[in-house]
């Protein structure tokens, strides 16, 4: 950074090169201060007493134990970083700047370590070499010296201490994973409820849609049979009005359905309510036709009248209301037969066609078979 000359030879004229400045003496007294350039001196009354380098220089801090705010000694070493800044108090401010600059920097660490603890002392490196560079310019300012910066290089705790620190860092690793892995599984839970919520919602949804489109057709498949019941009430209302035979077809159609009724009832119950002249199939007949001649008949009910014709339904006459009572399926066989010849004979001929019917006869319901 700088020499004391012991001599100098003053030749008169002096060229000092860039970033030096030289201190001259005149008589043993300081007399001026030389920066770069060509500058003329009178021999042996002026010489150069000392020579600096104005330059950024950096310094090594050697290593050094200092004891912590929480009691752990720790060794430290760092680089100061200074320059000369007035040459004439770096010559007479103090003996060696070099060696007041480092005890100072050392003093100062030492210091300002004492006054935190160890954790610290990772932490807030910076914070610490603010404080070191501060402390030191207080004091290097009277010595001509500018300190610019200063770096802790190593921070070496004991054997101890650095195994207890790695085993705090290990455990500290291990809670953030631990923290990390139940924060996934709460957000994986979340997510699984979510999902599940919106499965339950979307199910109910197709439920709910699937109930009303079954709903709507099971309304339209109704309206469409009862369009259909209409229609087809409607095509017999005008087959039997417009068919002077109609009446023999409705005949030999309840026929057909009394008959079926009472091989149905066999089929599907063991209890069994018959006629009592189950044995004459004829008779059963003629009281199936009887029935719909004396229902045709009566002007009440609204039904189809001898002459083939339907007539409009009448209400009856006003009178004592008389409670109707609920016919027994046993049908007696003196129920009033209306049948000519000629209508029986058409109507058992037709249903020796019926292989329903005959297989309906030679069931064990009739006690005695009759030829038709």
């Amino acid at each position: 950074m700088g020499e004391k000359l012991t001599f100098a030879l003053n030749y008169g004229i002096r060229v000092i090169p860039e970033r030096t400045a030289m201190v001259v003496e005149r008589f043993g007294k300081y007399n001026r201060t030389l920066l770069s350039g060509i500058h003329v001196l009178l021999p042996v009354v002026e010489s150069i007493a000392y020579v600096w380098s104005l330059k950024e220089e950096a310094m090594t801090i050697p290593n050094q134990t200092a004891v912590t705010k929480d009691n752990v000694a720790i060794t430290i070493d760092g680089v100061l970083y200074v320059k000369v800044v007035d040459p004439m108090l770096a010559s007479y401010g103090v003996e060696n700047p070099i060696y007041a600059v480092v005890q100072l920097a050392q003093t100062t660490m030492r210091s300002e370590l004492g006054k935190i603890s160890l954790d610290k002392t990772f932490e807030e490196r910076d914070t610490l070499n603010a404080k070191i560079v501060k402390a030191i310019n207080e004091s290097a300012n009277a010595w001509g010296i500018e300190c610019l910066r200063y770096e802790i290089r190593d921070i070496t705790p004991p054997a101890s201490i650095a195994n207890a620190m790695e085993m705090q860092a290990e455990a500290e690793r291990k809670k953030r994973a631990l923290i990390l892995e139940s924060e996934g599984e709460k957000a994986a839970q979340i997510n699984r409820a979510e999902a599940l919520k919106q499965k339950l919602i979307l199910e109910s949804e197709a439920a709910k849609v699937d109930k009303v489109n079954r709903a709507q057709g099971e309304a339209e498949a109704i309206l469409v049979r009862a369009e259909a019941q209409a229609r087809g009430i409607a095509a017999v209302s005008n087959a039997l009005s417009d068919n002077e035979r109609s009446t023999e077809a409705v005949s030999m159609q309840l026929a057909t359905q009394y008959i079926s009724a009472f091989g149905n009832i066999a089929k599907e119950g063991n209890t069994l309510l018959l006629p009592s002249n189950t044995a004459d199939p004829s008779a059963m007949v003629g009281t199936a036709m009887g029935i719909f001649k004396s229902l045709s008949t009566t002007p009440a009910t609204g039904g189809v009248p001898n002459g083939g014709g339907v007539s409009s339904v009448q209400a009856p006459a006003p009178g004592p209301v008389v409670e109707s009572q609920t016919p027994s399926h046993s049908l007696s066989s003196s129920a009033p037969t209306e049948l000519s010849k000629v209508d029986l004979d058409n109507v058992l001929s037709r249903l020796e066609e019926d292989e329903e019917f005959m297989e309906l006869a030679q069931r064990p319901i009739f006690s005695k078979q009759r030829a038709l």
